[in-house]
């Protein structure tokens, strides 16, 4: 922004005394911003759009300080500093939030961006008293709902951890305790490490207290991310979980279609059989990037690597369920909001379903690693739900398809393998 954000770093100064000519009534608001954006020109060029809008209304909050109505540019800066992810942006947000509640204590606005602040910090217990402040003052029943329902997911995760801490004595417990205001991040590796180190231990999973403990486990892990699917699905697709997609496959024939070119050739080949075949099951399952006017797809899966972004296209082929693999949950969910097409699928795989290999509440399977394929997982997720009636691989027996590790796998519990058709059965 160049001239532009220094000209309003000087002005802020100004407006506050640090610099320049003081002016009456300097605002605490306006020296967080200041020291905010002093941080943020030592940081180097602004090139994010969602600061560039927080500088924005920084500006418009220097030219309404001083007016009769500054409450509305001061919750609008720290809406737009939420809105920017980073810590510093959530900080600078909670210090504009109680600079609001102190100015007007009877706002519901200012309330509610103090309680969302405080949620994003991982301050869940003070979340939920500035949630609460903000239901009390809110006479539109429509109005509270999300609110009410995210006030509700917060105690409904202190519920878990307390009762999980309740089932485990000594330091374990009081890691878990200590769980209800870490951040989110930090509360699902913590949580995983404590399921896994009992799960290993004496007893493990025959014990009552130790599959007592995995249930809490999951339901808190779907707790810290379900209040937030709605976002990213589009279109009206419906949010599917592990007992959704369980239905889907149980008691049904499933096929599992390799994307190499010569299986798909084979497949839209008119006097090939191998297109009435895969027609012929209950449940055809695709992965990764569909080919172009590729037949039938009930269900599609992709992956994310990491942090990379998606490179194929937006995921406008009709499925009827799309699961998206990936980690860490922020970049999923923005992937999500970014290539889902409104109408291409019915259901979307939600939250609980996005890392099956590795997460402690569906296989918890280490040394797998991150760069296993699409397909594999899709595959060991359907074979763990033991759900199907019969689950094939159509291709994957030609070269390349599989990593050599994975391929392993898949020959030592192959029921039958037909070159013929390229199928491969295990079950």
């Amino acid at each position: 922004m160049g001239q532009t954000f220094t000209g309003l770093l000087r002005a802020v100064r100004a407006r506050t005394g640090q610099g320049g000519t003081a002016r009456p009534a300097p605002t605490a608001a306006l020296r967080l911003c200041g020291d905010y954006l002093a941080g943020l020109a030592a940081s180097g060029p602004l090139d994010d759009v969602r600061r560039t809008r927080l500088v924005s209304a920084i500006g418009d909050l220097t030219t309404a300080t001083g007016t009769d109505g500054p409450l509305d540019a001061l919750l609008r800066t720290g809406q737009r500093a939420l809105e920017t992810v980073g810590e510093a942006e959530t900080r600078l947000a909670l210090d504009l939030a109680v600079e609001a509640t102190g100015l007007r204590p009877r706002s519901k606005g200012a309330w509610r961006l103090r309680g969302g602040a405080l949620d994003a910090l991982g301050r869940r217990a003070e979340a939920v008293q500035a949630y609460e402040q903000h239901l009390a003052l809110q006479q539109n029943p429509a109005a509270a709902e999300e609110i009410a329902r995210r006030t509700a997911t917060l105690k409904d995760l202190r519920a878990c951890l307390d009762e999980a801490a309740g089932l485990l004595p000594g330091e374990d417990g009081a890691r878990l305790r200590a769980l209800h205001d870490a951040p989110a991040g930090q509360a699902r590796t913590v949580f995983a490490e404590v399921v896994r180190a009992r799960s290993a231990g004496a007893g493990g999973t025959a014990d009552p207290a130790v599959r007592r403990l995995v249930t809490l486990y999951a339901a808190h892990r779907r707790l810290l991310d379900r209040d937030r699917m709605a976002d990213p699905l589009l279109g009206g697709a419906e949010p599917v979980g592990v007992t959704g997609l369980r239905r889907l496959v149980t008691g049904r024939s499933v096929c599992l279609v390799a994307g190499a070119a010569r299986v798909t050739d084979e497949e839209r080949d008119p006097g090939s059989p191998l297109g009435k075949l895969i027609d012929g099951y209950d449940l055809v399952v695709r992965c990764d990037t569909l080919p172009a006017g590729s037949p039938r797809t009930d269900l599609h899966a992709v992956t994310l690597r990491g942090d990379t972004p998606w490179t194929g296209p937006a995921w406008h082929r009709k499925a009827g369920t799309r699961l998206v693999f990936g980690d860490p949950l922020p970049h999923w969910r923005r992937s999500l909001r970014a290539r889902l097409v409104a109408g291409a699928q019915d259901h979307i795989g939600d939250a609980s379903l996005r890392r099956p290999l590795d997460d402690p509440a569906l296989l918890g399977e280490d040394g797998w690693g991150p760069r296993t394929s699409t397909a594999f997982t899709l595959l060991r997720l359907l074979d763990f739900l033991d759900a199907a009636d019969r689950l094939d691989l159509i291709g994957f027996g030609l070269p390349g398809q599989l990593p050599p590790r994975e391929h392993a796998w898949v020959t030592a519990r192959a029921t039958h393998q037909d070159e013929t058709e390229m199928r491969t059965a295990l079950r």
